[in-house]
């Protein structure tokens, strides 16, 4: 495993048993300043186990490793958990409290400086003006969801833990939560988010990470894509209907299907594009448009579970 002394996330072989049940196997994992790295894998994987391991909640029965310098496992958790922030799918609020008691309360107990000054802040930031006096009981999921975050973000942590943190929220919550995961990066904040959401890993993500106990696989979408899903496609839009075309096509791509006015080749390698739509042509179709499709994130995903099985 690559290493430097910069990292915020540097863990080498880190395993959690809980008794005869290896809930992760042998993680290894590093992360950088400002870096956003999406762990996908089904339910039980193991997923939230890492995320309480990185943020100090359990220690790990064997393995090494360090969060912002602060060791995994140490006498000192404290230390640890003062430089991670960490949103669960289901973050506890104090129901009976407003959302200004909440956060300052959470504040004081980190020991901040100027707790109100830091509440008004990230208030500001999650744009919860207006909600201060509000309890929480009565916060629809979304406005819950931002005060966790907010909660998580109030000590400034180096490193943020995102549990599914747009899990049944509307568009617009989702949204604006992607935009934080954003800012925060520009920041310089490592961002290790957890989620089923393959597209909204693609869009947010440096690095995509399946865990099925072990880390099956660490790469760019795109590295994971072309690894796992190598076969290209191409779409070619056609004049008229696209069936009359399905011949000259399946004679040069190892699969074809036809749509409407819409031929999809699956090809054996990108080369071979310009020959299907040369054939085409030179059979008397007028072709409209070749929009070439890169293999799929989902289709990745799925054959590194499947091979796993």
């Amino acid at each position: 495993m690559t290493t430097s002394a910069a990292a915020v996330v540097d863990v080498e072989q880190l395993s959690k048993r809980f008794g005869a049940r290896v809930a992760v196997d042998r993680l290894s994992l590093t992360m950088a300043a400002g870096e956003v790295v999406a762990l996908l894998g089904p339910n039980g994987a193991g997923k939230t186990t890492t995320l309480r391991l990185l943020a100090g909640l359990i220690a790990p029965s064997s393995g090494r490793g360090t969060v912002a310098g602060a060791p995994l496992g140490g006498a000192a958790p404290d230390a640890l958990r003062a430089r991670v922030g960490l949103l669960t799918e289901t973050p506890g609020l104090w129901d009976r409290l407003t959302v200004w008691m909440n956060l300052v309360t959470h504040a004081r107990l980190h020991g901040l400086a100027d707790p109100a000054a830091r509440v008004r802040e990230v208030i500001a930031t999650l744009g919860l003006g207006g909600r201060e006096n509000d309890v929480a009981a009565v916060l629809s999921k979304g406005l819950r969801q931002r005060v966790a975050l907010a909660r998580a973000l109030l000590h400034a942590p180096r490193l943020l833990l995102l549990d599914e943190p747009t899990s049944g929220l509307d568009p617009e919550a989702a949204g604006d939560v992607r935009q934080l995961i954003s800012r925060l990066r520009a920041e310089g904040t490592a961002v290790l988010v957890c989620t089923h959401n393959l597209a909204e890993a693609e869009a947010l993500a440096d690095r995509i990470g399946v865990l099925r106990t072990t880390l099956l696989a660490l790469d760019t979408p795109a590295g994971l894509r072309r690894q796992f899903h190598a076969s290209p496609r191409v779409a070619i839009d056609v004049e008229g209907e696209a069936a009359a075309w399905l011949a000259v096509a399946l004679a040069r791509g190892t699969a074809a299907t036809a749509s409407g006015s819409r031929l999809t080749c699956t090809l054996a390698s990108p080369g071979d594009v310009p020959e299907v739509v040369a054939a085409l042509a030179a059979a008397g179709a007028r072709i409209a448009a070749v929009i070439p499709e890169g293999p799929s994130l989902e289709a990745a995903y799925l054959a590194l579970v499947r091979r796993d099985d």
